[in-house]
């Protein structure tokens, strides 16, 4: 079920169905709203598919892409196969990442959000710092 601020922020999101997908970065879900995913995929035809990295990247950046539908009650049902894969137990977490939704296991997200090894003010300073107000 998806909570009613996320509901809110996805506005005209919501009528539309969503591309759940395997994190790059992270031991996650990702859920694209389907006029974002739509975005992605514009980008990735633009790649030279004789160049074997951009054959491999692609390959391997829509293994296991599944579209879903929120349904009456306003659930989203993520596939059993990369469920058992991604969540050890029910509790998940559902966090907003700009202009897609992540799902975690909820362990899995408290460990990396908690990570002693990161130094968020350095890393904050590293990405935002020094910038004009054109973030790139």
């Amino acid at each position: 079920m998806l909570p009613v601020n996320l509901k809110k922020q996805l506005g005209e999101h919501l009528n539309e169905s969503f591309i759940v997908k395997r994190s790059v970065f992270q031991n996650c879900l990702e859920l694209h709203p389907y006029s974002e995913w739509k975005l992605t995929m514009e980008k990735l035809n633009k790649l030279n598919r004789f160049v074997k990295k951009n054959n491999d990247f692609i390959r391997r950046y829509n293994a296991g892409v599944r579209i879903i539908d929120l349904d009456n009650n306003g659930r989203l049902l993520i596939p059993k196969d990369l469920s058992k894969l991604y969540f050890s137990n029910n509790e998940i977490v559902l966090t907003s990442a700009i202009n897609i939704i992540e799902v975690w296991d909820k362990n899995s997200y408290e460990d990396v959000i908690n990570d002693p090894n990161l130094n968020f003010a350095d890393l904050s300073e590293s990405v935002m710092g020094n910038q004009s107000s054109d973030v790139s």
